[in-house]
């Protein structure tokens, strides 16, 4: 069958309304932003000039008109985008605790997200696709976790590679091992995953990282995993090699940028594929998917600011350049 995307990808489209700053009364200020990972990783793909499709649900309400009319102005196709009536689109809040870490809380009990059908699903872009990517938001409700399996299902059948990011949140959880076993699932199933260090010891209870990706490793047999570790920068395991990165490290941020990092993985796939990769390419892969995370993480609404091509490089240059200067002046 005639490939049309490189890229599709199923689960939660929303509002993200990030907590951006106090006003003069002393009220927070929130800034709402379109959201949800699967539809963030398709974006920064779309900025690398590549052609992708979202399978998701949204409210028929003035935020699912929004989501659909900025994910349609990005180049996302959404063909299988639809609303219902039956519940609102989905809404996350984000604020930050006292440690600066970001906290979400969810209105989505139930949201338009999860009452996607196995019915509604259409298979044939899925085999029209190259790589199949999902996370675990979908398995949060009985309907999106049947439509989910079935899309993996077809994306098995059609011979695609199939992407994973965990994505974990814990709070919309009832029982933390029911988000085990949805994890257990996409690891099983995937060619390619992108897993934060909590969500790493999160499924294995090891601390030591090594010593947890060993076991995933021979637990999975996954070919190309990807570690993002905040700060302490990012690993990619890939046969029984182990690449290292440090992480771009920017005095403030004010969002995570896991997808952004993953849309760049996945860029990087769709170029090399998964077989015969030399260290030093996968080395520049992760440098590069730093690079963008590290832009990312300064910009609020990341669906919509993704960083491209020609910026990232200049950015790498702009970082290398600052590295020389501050050595040579240490000498």
């Amino acid at each position: 069958m005639e490939t049309k995307y490189d890229v599709i990808a199923l689960g939660e489209l929303l509002i993200d309304f990030n907590q951006a700053a106090l006003n003069d009364n002393g009220n927070y200020l929130y800034e709402a932003a379109a959201g949800g990972a699967p539809c963030n990783v398709l974006s920064m793909l779309q900025k690398l000039g590549r052609k992708t499709a979202f399978i998701g649900k949204v409210g028929k309400d003035s935020f699912g008109e929004y989501l659909k009319e900025t994910i349609e102005d990005i180049g996302i196709n959404t063909d299988n985008l639809l609303m219902t009536s039956a519940a609102n689109t989905s809404l996350a809040f984000v604020s930050r605790n006292a440690y600066g870490d970001r906290c979400f809380q969810f209105y989505r009990d139930p949201g338009a997200d999860m009452l996607l059908r196995k019915d509604e699903v259409i298979a044939a872009n899925i085999a029209k696709s190259k790589i199949f990517h999902f996370g675990t938001l979908s398995f949060t409700s009985t309907d999106t976790k049947e439509a989910t399996c079935y899309a993996v299902e077809c994306a098995e059948e059609a011979g695609k590679l199939i992407s994973f990011d965990p994505n974990i949140r814990i709070n919309l959880w009832n029982d933390p091992q029911e988000a085990r076993k949805a994890m257990d699932y996409g690891l099983k199933k995937c060619d390619i995953l992108k897993i934060s260090d909590e969500e790493l010891f999160f499924q294995t209870g090891i601390r030591d990282q090594d010593e947890a990706m060993k076991i995933l490793k021979a637990t999975y047999e996954i070919p190309f995993i990807c570690l993002t570790m905040g700060r302490n920068g990012s690993c990619a395991y890939y046969h029984d090699r182990k690449v290292q990165m440090n992480a771009f490290v920017q005095e403030k941020t004010v969002t995570g940028a896991g997808d952004t990092f993953m849309g760049c993985v996945l860029n990087f796939v769709l170029d090399h594929g998964l077989d015969g990769l030399e260290e030093e390419e996968i080395r520049q892969m992760l440098r590069f998917s730093s690079a963008a995370a590290s832009i990312i993480t300064t910009r609020y609404g990341a669906l919509k600011v993704m960083p491209d091509q020609e910026e990232i490089q200049k950015y790498m240059k702009d970082v290398l350049t600052a590295d020389v200067k501050r050595k040579l002046k240490s000498i």
